[in-house]
This record gives C-alpha cells, sequence and structure tokens, in this order.
C-alpha cells in the first residue's frame, strides 16, 4: 500500500481546511519505545503465563513488538487536551485518537517522539441505517432442511448441525475427546446480540467459558446489545443443543471482542482488530476467527485495490501475520464477493498466514457468492473451503438453529474444527496445523481459485499429524532377534500391528499386535523383540506397522528393511553337537554336552522341509544323548537341527540307506 501515506501526508496537510471537519479519528505513530519501563527479559510484566509458555513451547522469542508503548508517550497525548484515546497498538507502536481540535493534532505533532498523525476515520454520525457489509444471504426456514443420519454411536447427536460438522469428519474428533478443552478462541465480529440469554449458550455460560467480552467501538465491556452477527458465528463453535445444535467446537473457551462498527466502515475498524489481537495474544488465546472483510470505505481515499491483497499491505493483514509469528492460527472468511463486479478476496483472507475459508454446501458445491482467489501475489486462496451455504446458526430471537450463508459461518466452522485438532496435537505448531488441513483437502494437489486446496477431512489431517510424530528404530539384536522400538501417540482405543515379511514370503504377516494402555492421547515409547532364530543366513526382513484407531480408520504409519546377520548366542553350551552315524541305516544318535541345566529339543526334516520327527524340549544335565530310530523313515536326504534354549544352534545332513 505505498500510496497511502502520501495520501494522508495530504490529507493532514488539508487539517486546516474546511475538509477537515470530516475527519475525528486519527492514528498517532510512534517513533520508537525509548523510556519504557519493560523489558524482554521479564515478559510477565506484560504477558500472562499461558502467552509466555506457548512461546516456550514454539521456540517463539520475545521481542519488541511484545513490549507496551512507552507509557510517558501515551501519557503526553492523553493529557493533551480535547484529545480521547480510542486504541492502542503495541505491535505497530501507535495509538488511535479522537478529537476535533486543530491545535490539539498540532500539538501532538510537534512531540519529538511522534512520526505521524494520519486520519483513519470520519466524525461519528447518528444513523439508523445499518450498513451490510457483514451481508449474509438469508435462507428459507429450517425446517425445509433435511437433518443427514448419523451413527448413534457418535459422542453428540448433531441435530440440524450434522451436515456442517460431518463434510469434515469433524465427528472423529469429538467422538476421541477432542472438544475444545484447555484451548481460547478470540472472536472478532460486529457484537454479541444476546449470548447471554439465550439457550444455545447455556453451556458456556454455565461452565464459564467465556473469559472475556470488550467493545473496542464503545470502549467498554458489555457486547451482548450489540449486533447479532458475532453471536451468530459463535453458535456455529459454540452451540450445545443436543439433538439439536452442536457447534464443531462446544467446549472451548472465548473471549469475545467487538471490533466493527456496523454504522459505518472505515479502517479505523483495522486498527481495532489490531488491538484486539494484541490483547487475546497477551492473554494467551490460541485460535481466532474473524468473519470480517475490507476492501472498500465510505471515503474512497481508503479503498484498497486488488493489488493491495498481496498478505501484507493492509493494516489488518500485518496484524495477523504479527499473530501468526505469535504462534496463533487466524481463520478467515474469504468474502462474499463472487458476483460482484469486485469478486476477489478481502483482506486478511489475503494474508499470508491466515487460514482463509471459502464456502460450500453440505453436497460439496461451491457457493456461488464465495469470493475467487489467488491473492494478488499468486498466493493459494482461500486455503481451503467449509459449509456457508444454508449453514445452521443461532437465530436472534430464540437461539434455535435457522439458515444462513455467508463465508461468515464457513469461518467459524473451520475455526472450531482447526481449534479441536489442535487440542489434540499441541507439539506442532499453528503453521503445521494450517498445513495438515490444507494436505487432507480433496484439492491439495491441484488447487483451484474458488476453494483452494478444498474441503479438509480432519481424520485425514489427524492421521497426518500422528505419522508426523512417530519415529521407529529396528536393530539386529541378540540371541537371534530383531529389537523392535517406536514412540507413538495413541489412547486406549488405539493399537499396532507389527507385520513381518520374510524372504521366502508373498505376504505380511502380523506377528504381534500391541495394544496401548493409556487412557489419555499421549505419546509413549514402545518395544518389542521379534524371534528370528529360524533363519541361518543373512536376510532382507521387512516390517511394517499398521495403526488401527477403533473402528474409525487404520493405516500404515511406515515400514522398513533389517538387513538380518544371525549372531545367535547357544547359551552354557560348552562342547560341541556330534550327529553320529552317518551314513545311518537303525538309529541315529546326536549327543549334546553343556556345563549347566538348558533347554535342549531336536528337529528333523526331509528334504522338501516337512518336519519328520520331532523331540520336545526338555532339561538335560551334563552329556545327554538323543536317540531318533529311523528304521520307519525311507532312505533319502534329512536335515537334523538342534535348539538350545529355543535356539537353533546346528544344522546337519544325514543320509539314511
Amino acid at each position: 500500500m505505498k500510496k497511502l501515506p502520501l495520501i494522508f501526508c495530504f490529507i493532514f496537510s488539508l487539517c486546516h481546511a474546511p475538509t477537515f471537519a470530516q475527519f475525528s479519528r486519527y492514528i498517532i505513530q510512534f517513533k520508537n519505545k525509548t523510556g519504557t519501563p519493560f523489558s524482554i527479559s521479564n515478559p510477565s510484566r506484560f504477558l500472562t503465563q499461558r502467552a509466555i509458555d506457548r512461546r516456550i513451547r514454539y521456540s517463539i522469542s520475545i521481542d519488541e513488538t511484545d513490549l507496551p508503548i512507552t507509557p510517558a508517550y501515551i501519557d503526553s497525548i492523553r493529557n493533551t487536551a480535547n484529545v480521547t484515546i480510542l486504541t492502542v497498538s503495541k505491535w505497530f507502536n501507535q495509538v488511535c485518537i479522537q478529537t476535533t481540535d486543530v491545535a490539539a493534532l498540532n500539538k501532538i505533532n510537534s512531540f519529538s517522539f511522534v512520526q505521524s498523525a494520519s486520519p483513519i476515520a470520519a466524525r461519528f454520525f447518528t444513523t439508523t441505517t445499518l450498513r451490510n457489509k457483514l451481508a449474509t444471504i438469508s435462507d428459507k426456514p429450517l425446517t425445509s432442511l433435511a437433518e443427514k443420519p448419523q451413527n448413534p454411536s457418535d459422542f453428540y447427536s448433531y441435530g440440524q448441525s450434522y451436515g456442517q460438522v460431518h463434510l469434515h469428519n469433524a465427528e472423529f474428533l469429538h467422538n476421541h475427546g477432542f472438544k475444545g478443552e484447555g484451548m481460547q478462541m478470540a472472536i472478532m465480529d460486529a457484537g454479541f446480540y444476546h449470548y447471554q440469554s439465550l439457550p444455545t449458550f447455556d453451556s458456556i455460560r454455565n461452565n464459564k467459558q467465556v473469559l472475556e467480552t470488550w467493545d473496542f467501538v464503545a470502549g467498554d465491556t458489555s457486547v451482548n446489545e450489540d449486533f447479532a452477527h458475532g453471536m451468530n458465528c459463535l453458535s456455529t463453535i459454540a452451540a450445545n443443543m443436543p439433538g439439536v445444535f452442536i457447534g464443531t467446537a462446544p467446549k472451548t473457551s472465548f473471549y469475545l471482542y467487538r471490533t466493527e462498527d456496523i454504522n459505518s466502515e472505515y479502517p479505523i475498524e483495522e486498527h481495532n482488530w489490531a488491538a484486539a489481537a494484541e490483547r487475546a495474544d497477551s492473554l494467551g488465546a490460541d485460535v481466532f476467527s474473524v468473519s470480517l472483510g475490507y476492501n472498500t470505505f465510505d471515503n474512497p481515499i481508503f479503498n484498497y485495490s486488488y493489488a493491495n491483497m498481496d498478505g501484507n499491505t493492509t493494516t489488518i493483514a500485518r496484524a495477523v501475520n504479527i499473530a501468526a509469528k505469535k504462534g496463533i492460527v487466524v481463520v478467515a472468511a474469504a468474502g462474499n464477493y463472487g458476483q460482484d463486479p469486485w469478486h476477489y478476496i478481502s483482506t486478511p483472507a489475503d494474508a499470508d498466514s491466515v487460514l482463509a475459508v471459502g464456502a460450500v454446501d453440505t453436497s460439496r458445491q461451491v457457493a456461488l457468492f464465495s469470493s475467487y482467489g489467488p491473492s494478488s501475489d499468486g498466493q493459494v486462496k482461500p486455503d481451503v473451503a467449509a459449509v456457508g451455504v444454508r449453514a445452521v446458526v443461532a437465530n436472534n430471537s430464540n437461539g434455535n438453529p435457522v439458515p444462513e450463508s455467508g463465508t461468515s459461518f464457513a469461518c467459524p466452522i473451520m475455526a472450531g474444527i482447526t481449534t479441536c485438532l489442535w487440542q489434540a496435537f499441541p507439539e506442532v505448531n499453528n503453521m503445521q496445523v494450517i498445513d495438515v488441513l490444507r494436505r487432507s483437502s480433496d484439492k491439495f494437489s491441484s488447487p483451484d481459485t474458488r476453494t483452494g486446496y478444498g474441503i479438509p477431512d480432519v481424520k485425514a489431517a489427524f492421521v497426518l499429524l500422528v505419522k508426523k510424530l512417530y519415529a521407529q528404530q529396528i536393530t539386529t539384536g541378540t540371541n537371534c532377534s530383531a529389537n523392535i522400538q517406536y514412540t507413538l501417540k495413541a489412547a486406549a482405543d488405539m493399537s499396532v500391528d507389527i507385520e513381518r515379511k520374510l524372504p521366502a514370503e508373498t505376504v505380511y504377516k502380523v506377528i504381534s499386535t500391541i495394544k496401548n494402555t493409556n487412557n489419555n492421547f499421549i505419546k509413549s515409547d514402545y518395544s518389542y523383540t521379534d524371534d528370528l532364530s529360524g533363519i541361518t543366513g543373512n536376510a532382507a526382513i521387512q516390517y511394517r506397522f499398521k495403526m488401527t484407531i477403533a473402528a474409525d480408520t487404520s493405516f500404515y504409519l511406515d515400514s522398513a528393511t533389517l538387513n538380518y546377520i544371525p549372531n545367535c548366542n547357544t547359551g552354557n553350551l560348552t562342547e560341541n553337537i556330534r550327529i553320529h552315524p552317518n551314513p545311518v541305516t537303525e538309529n541315529l544318535f546326536i549327543t549334546v554336552t553343556r556345563n549347566n541345566t538348558v533347554s535342549a529339543a531336536i528337529e528333523m526334516y526331509n528334504s522338501t522341509g516337512q518336519k519328520v520327527y520331532g523331540l520336545p524340549d526338555q532339561l538335560v544335565n551334563g552329556t545327554e544323548t538323543f536317540t531318533i530310530p529311523v528304521n520307519q523313515l525311507s532312505r533319502g536326504v534329512y536335515f537334523v537341527s538342534v535348539f538350545i534354549n529355543d535356539k537353533k544352534s546346528t544344522t546337519k545332513k544325514v543320509i539314511i540307506h
């Protein structure tokens, strides 16, 4: 957005002209954070422990953007007559103020620490007409929307919302215990009308899952009386009305922030969003759901062009990218401009590090209104798609489910699913979560401009992450064996089949099934010893590892080949094994000598490998002679094997005349 600073300078030069009257809100940009009493080495003064832990977990450095603005700078602005501070942004080192006093602006500009003062929004006007900038597409009553049948064994009875959950196999996550517990999400919107009283939100109220509210437009804590759009979006995640309406992450905790002024459209709302994002980050939020988009404004001098949709230019896109650098997953609506002259995505869906969501119906058909990608710098946008055609949301009067359309609802549906997936795999960072959602989508190999990589399958994403965290090692052990060790994240309803194929075999055979005993889904180490005493020479032995998750899915984790060289340990054998006489005409005598008690066994095979005689394991002392009557065997070549401690010790050829 290289032109905008020039535009701002030009506008500010008109402050003494009559046109100044149209502006009353400004961004004051500071030069630095000199003199701040805060230090990167002591982050607990400006970040919660949860926010610090996120940075530690994902090796994210605490830097100057985390430092609050120098308090003396803010005090100087606040103490300027006729000036009100509206929002503060430490990420951008700026404040948003309200004033109509030219002298106040001149004074602020004279401060040595101020870099610039730029108009960002018009005066406040009283209006009864709401702008339809958060436009959703109204639909017929929900009674015309048939429920999709679901598996009665599912943890939740989803009712009308099953279709938008099942499109992504999200019930798989819920069934395995991932419903958003312990996760925190910030939703920035235009208001959350009556969320405090609608029955849709009984669960999050009773369980105190709303952690904080703040109105960045009005500057107070109440968001319950404002516009309903945020409440509608929240319902797709948090609803818990069994048999009627279940959201995609009903156990998540929420920060509900009003950043959008429905009465007007100015870039100040992007700065409101940045302030809210900073607040949520400092408190430790994991995921942001952003059903907002910007491209044109009430004053066209602020309008964005398609060229500005490059992921790094707009204020909100830059704020999204900073949030991502702090380790947060940001999910954003692609926009509803698919049938408009401006048919592209709006910002922040263009942001480099955002998961932008387009709209489809439950039959996987693309919504005509869903905005087109790519971003102007060629990124695949939107990234993925979710249900935004006749999506099930809470209505404004009684909270019961009704159908509404718009990428505004595809976004929170996907945000909730993303939250549950990340709950299962906190070992991976935010961008890795986004990556597996893309990779699990149905168009990953050939993305397009409508749904990007396509519709994610979170069961497939779950498998990708299990494999990502899986590690194995196979080595030749002592005493004719293979040592198999692997590390796997699994729970009690998950097991692993170890399969093996020997050189003479054409198919793999299951040699062991290892069932997990962990009730929780955690990473553990496992080991297994494979007896290879039956192999007499060097061999390439192939292994496969297949994981089964309840009755939901089975998949191969990995495979490996062991180049095996026998190294059998014959225990306490101290003297040779003698097989005599040769050739044999009547009886075969086998003498075994050792200095301690061991288990010895004899097996005899014909030339085709068929076992013709065997003496079972038995304890013997000193020197023992085993007798095999051979007078009943036909003439020919035979092979006699002696086993000590269940390990093959020697094999000799015997000819019977």
